[in-house]
């Protein structure tokens, strides 16, 4: 009897699978090169990191940064998570004319939010806010970049 528990606890850790994840530290250590990007520009925004399930780990508004961005950073990283690219493709997709893009739940077609991956999995996101969108895509890139060396 107790063997067969053991066989099927062993069947059970088989199927698990095993994964990395985004850190509060990771997380801190890529806002700082994004904050950093920021800064160099004189942008003030709000840098958001998600993890793989699209749950906040780290956020910082900078000084003056306008407070509608908080949530808009978040979205943006969300959406990245959600659908494992850029935000940036919804924008060119909408600009484009795919106006049904509008209508996907939890895509926010604006850029500024980037996936967060690792051996080609999608393990979180940035998502920045607080000046044009373009220049929130510097930003999410420097921060990527940042990631990119952690590996």
């Amino acid at each position: 009897m107790m063997s067969l528990l053991l066989l099927g606890a062993a069947s059970a850790q088989a199927q698990l699978a095993s994964k990395k994840g985004m850190t509060l530290e990771a997380a801190k250590q890529i806002a700082a090169a994004a904050e950093a990007e920021a800064r160099k520009n004189k942008w003030n925004v709000v840098i958001a990191i998600v993890d793989d399930g699209a749950n906040l780990v780290y956020l910082q508004k900078m000084d003056e940064t306008q407070i509608g961005s908080i949530e808009v950073a978040q979205e943006k990283a969300r959406t990245a998570v959600k659908f494992k690219r850029p935000s940036k493709a919804f924008e060119d997709a909408v600009k484009g004319g795919r106006q049904v893009v509008l209508k996907l739940p939890g895509a926010l077609p604006v850029e500024g939010g980037i996936p967060l991956m690792l051996d080609g999995r999608v393990v979180g996101a940035i998502g920045v806010s607080g000046v044009q969108s373009n220049e929130d895509g510097i930003i999410a890139a420097a921060g990527v970049e940042a990631f990119g060396k952690m590996k």
